[in-house]
């Protein structure tokens, strides 16, 4: 009799833990900064927020930083609803914006957001061995400048290269446009200097996965920008550099872009998973 009741026990919970259902929540403008710095400064205060979307009985989940798009002159952080629901945390940033900020603060915003999540995603149940980075546009940008040009998140005590991988959409890989307008030069004037993605090209630089629109239809040349990004990593020896170019999208291709985000992180887990 004890050893029926001890098998329908066992029964009952493996039933019970088969069925679990995994549960988000949603935590809002948290401050990436420190206290000292939202008193010092106001714009600080009221735009350098984040919000967290996690999976709450699960532990040692992966993390997607996510930038949003729009210039570095605008927009807003946000959760993308096709990444929700996968077993991942996803933290959407606010950053600051030009003009009422040198479009600069805009990267070492986005460096601090991210030195927010290695710091604190463990607290959450996070593992930040597997901390992800992407956003589109402008946030692609801040993606590919923080991931590739290691002064930003050395100023925040964290090494890049410890970033999982970095998985930009449509992002500007030339100084960005409103870096170039801040200094007189044009839109179509190509640019690479010291805030170009280009310029850092390097090898032991995490696994980058470029996903960009039709080149047809795409902004500006940004196909062409992320080809060259593309080739001159794997000329420099980076081994796990990938482009997909979106044929029939346009600039705003995010849509199609989040099954192949989505992917990229699971292939790159199961990577991580396999050397150990």
């Amino acid at each position: 009799m004890k050893k029926l009741i001890l098998l329908f026990a066992f029964l009952f919970l493996s039933a019970s833990s088969f069925g679990q259902k995994t549960e988000y929540e949603t935590k809002s403008n948290i401050q990436y900064y420190n206290a000292a710095a939202n008193k010092s400064d106001s714009y600080i205060n009221e735009r350098c927020v984040l919000d967290i979307y996690y999976p709450k009985n699960t532990k040692n989940f992966a993390t997607i930083i996510w930038f949003h798009g729009g210039g570095l002159t605008g927009g807003s952080k946000e959760i993308p609803e096709a990444l929700k629901n996968k077993g991942f945390a996803i933290i959407g940033v606010n950053y600051r914006l030009s003009p009422k900020v040198k479009a600069e603060k805009a990267i070492e915003d986005a460096a601090a957001a991210i030195a927010w999540t290695f710091n604190n995603i463990s607290n959450y149940g996070g593992d930040a061995s597997q901390i992800f980075v992407s956003g589109h546009s402008a946030g692609g940008y801040l993606a590919l400048m923080t991931g590739l040009d290691k002064k930003w998140l050395q100023k925040e005590g964290i090494d890049a290269n410890k970033i999982a991988g970095l998985i930009p959409f449509s992002g500007q890989c030339i100084t960005h446009f409103e870096i170039r307008r801040e200094n007189g030069i044009p839109e179509k004037q190509p640019t690479i200097d010291t805030y170009a993605p280009l310029y850092y090209v390097r090898a032991d630089a995490p696994p980058l996965l470029l996903i960009t629109g039709d080149r047809e239809l795409e902004m500006l040349g940004r196909y062409e920008e992320n080809a060259y990004m593309a080739r001159m990593m794997k000329l420099v020896g980076h081994t796990q550099t990938k482009l997909y170019e979106l044929d029939g999208y346009g600039h705003g291709m995010t849509e199609p872009g989040f099954p192949l985000l989505v992917n990229e992180v699971n292939r790159i887990l199961k990577e991580k998973q396999t050397k150990k």
